[in-house]
């Protein structure tokens, strides 16, 4: 991913590589974990928030079946 100079996404998403999963309920999925994205939906759809996990970034992201 490229970020441009006025990207407002926290530094350790624009710096670290990220793994991102699928999961069916993202507000229980993000229930007791450190959010660092809030839940969010980028498109149509698909919901995503980004959470910290072992000190890296992970996304996840639930989609509008």
């Amino acid at each position: 991913m490229r970020y441009g100079d006025k990207c407002t996404l926290p530094k350790i998403v624009k710096e670290i590589a990220h793994v991102a999963f699928e999961v069916d309920d993202l507000r229980k999925a993000i229930e007791g974990k450190e959010i660092i994205i809030e839940p969010n939906s980028p498109s149509a759809g698909v919901a995503v928030a980004f959470i910290l996990q072992d000190g890296a970034p992970v996304e996840l992201l639930e989609f509008n079946k």
